[in-house]
């Protein structure tokens, strides 16, 4: 192992060669030490001016639809193309930056992956703070990932619902940020994070979902309880494990049991719900399917006998049934939508997105240059062991990780994922809208008495991002998480480090039969990613291949998990060492 020696140097001519899509872009107003001097200003970039390759048919291997012409106003790219995922409708957004005329030629293509939950704009957040720019600057053609789930991927059939739901994402995204920026002030601090949350991602955060429904219709109650019944019945379509299906199946049976408890009905719903659990258990057919029909249209009868009830007891409950009907069908889509792990992305998402840039931009090894913060380093690393465990070649040409690691028993912060790891709270809460919940966070943490101001030490150290464009990294930057990528993390606490979803395979165990170049990146306060876990990582690397730098001096300045990408120093510091760290290898 060794350590990168570099010295600052002065901004180089690249600063004037920035292009920025102003029309396109969040605005921000720079203290008056962020203002870059006029020659160094970036020149607005306009919408027409996109290159003739955001209009080149995809490879075969993907689909025909082109890059979108006309942008979501979320996207400060010069190019947004979308990567159609096999045997899938998601939709994986790249966001393309251009190198200027005048920057030096680079031989290899630039693909930077994001963190746990978060998009392309942690990359992008001001033309002064901008790690895509300044990589496209200095010459290198710079995409980014945006992996399912996040930012403007989106699950699409064709070219007009992929821009409708694109232009949705990226409304919603601005329209979040606003809410938490004008109309939370100091005096009136946010207690309920219910008005920032989708009606599907606040469901599972109820403790009680039963409640007041819509008016009785027994036909069309029997037809959902059939619905949601069928879908167990056939396992999701695979989504859930036999034992995953038994475990949701008794959650809805014991809120509909609870409806009923200490009534003359309790007796009769128990005969129905323990044939309701045999039929379950049975491989799906017609008759099968006949069976729960009837024992769906019982139950209906059940509750509607108890309506006509002269009990108090029942005067709601039927409106509390469809309730709990409509809420559980809520969980079940959940359930499916949020379906995806870690190795989704290392098996899926990464190769297809590399397939694509390969494919655009024609490198002569067929190689790439990569860089991933937090998770996406991760990533790298357990796509150079998972290479190296199967004799493959990873097909890059040098690799950078920053606040990246495999083993994070040393970190605290992150061990409040753990209860996460419980299977059936997989089933409970299938995805965590840690955006959202975030965006409610920030006026408690930004705003005083701070009352939870420790939050914004886990993203950057003290004075090192200026505040809005902190603002605009906490309200614009994270997504929603699904709790079977979590559960999957989790390993990384474990004494094997991060494992594939098997279990089998740990990520640490291959990385000593890497041939690629690696630059490790750690900041000495990131509570997240400590330096320490970033330097045991290291240590499994062929020594003479792995470089590792730790960010931050005793005496400040300090870098924490963030501040490597979005500090006010990182352009001055950390983007000149990775820049000479590539250059070897380009």
């Amino acid at each position: 192992m060794s350590t990168l020696q570099f010295h600052s140097q002065p901004q180089s001519r690249f600063e004037s060669d920035i292009r920025f899509a102003s029309s396109t872009s969040c605005s921000f107003r720079p203290r008056r030490n962020f203002t870059l001097p006029r020659r160094f200003r970036p020149r607005p970039l306009s919408l027409h001016s996109h290159s003739s390759t955001s209009l080149r048919p995809l490879p075969r291997a993907f689909s025909n639809d082109p890059a979108v012409t006309e942008k979501p106003s979320i996207c400060t790219a010069d190019e947004l193309h979308y990567v159609p995922l096999p045997n899938s409708d998601w939709r994986l957004a790249l966001w393309r930056y251009h190198p200027p005329p005048q920057a030096p030629p680079r031989n290899h293509p630039l693909l930077l992956l994001s963190g746990l939950g978060t998009n392309a704009i942690g990359y992008d957040l001001s033309p002064e703070s901008s790690f895509a720019r300044y990589m496209s600057g200095q010459g290198f053609d710079t995409w980014v990932l945006e992996f399912r789930g996040a930012g403007l991927s989106v699950q699409a059939s064709n070219l007009k619902e992929l821009k409708q739901s694109a232009d949705a994402v990226s409304e919603q995204i601005e329209a979040i940020a606003k809410s938490v920026a004008n109309e939370v002030s100091p005096q009136k601090q946010p207690t309920d994070v219910s008005g920032y949350l989708s009606d599907s991602e606040f469901y599972f955060l109820r403790e009680d979902s039963i409640g007041i429904g819509t008016a009785w219709d027994e036909a069309k109650l029997v037809a959902e309880l059939t619905e949601i019944f069928m879908r167990l019945s056939e396992r999701l379509s695979g989504f859930l494990s036999e034992s995953q299906s038994r475990l949701i199946s008794t959650k809805l049976l014991d809120q509909i049991s609870k409806l009923l408890e200490d009534s003359q009905l309790s007796e009769r719903f128990e005969e129905v719900r323990i044939k309701l659990a045999n039929v379950l258990e049975k491989q799906q057919n017609s008759v099968i399917a006949s069976q729960i029909r009837d024992l769906s249209q019982r139950l209906v009868n059940i509750i509607e006998g108890g309506q006509r009830s002269v009990s108090p007891q029942f005067i709601d409950i039927q409106e509390r049934l469809s309730s709990t009907i409509e809420d559980f069908q809520k969980q079940l889509d959940l359930i499916v939508k949020y379906d995806w792990d870690f190795d989704h992305y290392l098996e899926e998402d990464v190769p297809a997105a590399m397939e694509y840039i390969r494919a655009q931009t024609k490198p002569k090894d067929g190689k790439l240059l990569a860089i991933g913060h937090s998770m996406g380093g991760i990533l790298l690393y357990a796509m150079l062991s998972r290479c190296g465990s199967e004799g493959r070649e990873p097909r890059l040409k040098a690799v950078v990780t920053m606040a990246s690691a495999l083993d994070y028993r040393c970190s605290k912060p992150l061990k409040v994922l753990l209860p996460l790891a419980d299977p059936a709270q997989a089933l409970n809460v299938p995805a965590v809208p840690f955006g959202t919940l975030l965006a409610a966070a920030y006026p408690l943490a930004s705003q005083p008495p701070y009352v939870l101001g420790w939050l914004n030490d886990l993203i950057s150290a003290e004075d090192m991002m200026h505040p809005e464009l902190l603002e605009k990294l906490v309200l614009n930057n994270f997504c929603t998480i699904p709790t079977k990528l979590i559960m999957q993390l989790t390993s990384a606490f474990g004494d094997k480090g991060l494992c594939d979803r098997s279990g089998k395979l740990s990520y640490r165990d291959h990385l000593n039969k890497s041939n690629v170049p690696v630059l490790a990146i750690a900041g000495d306060q990131d509570l997240i990613c400590p330096p320490e876990a970033v330097e045991e990582t290291v240590k499994l690397f062929p020594e003479n291949l792995v470089t590792y730098k730790l960010f931050g001096e005793p005496h400040g300045p300090h870098y924490a998990h963030y501040d490597l990408v979005g500090g006010r120093l990182a352009m001055e510091q950390v983007y000149p060492c990775i820049v000479q760290f590539l250059s070897q290898y380009d």
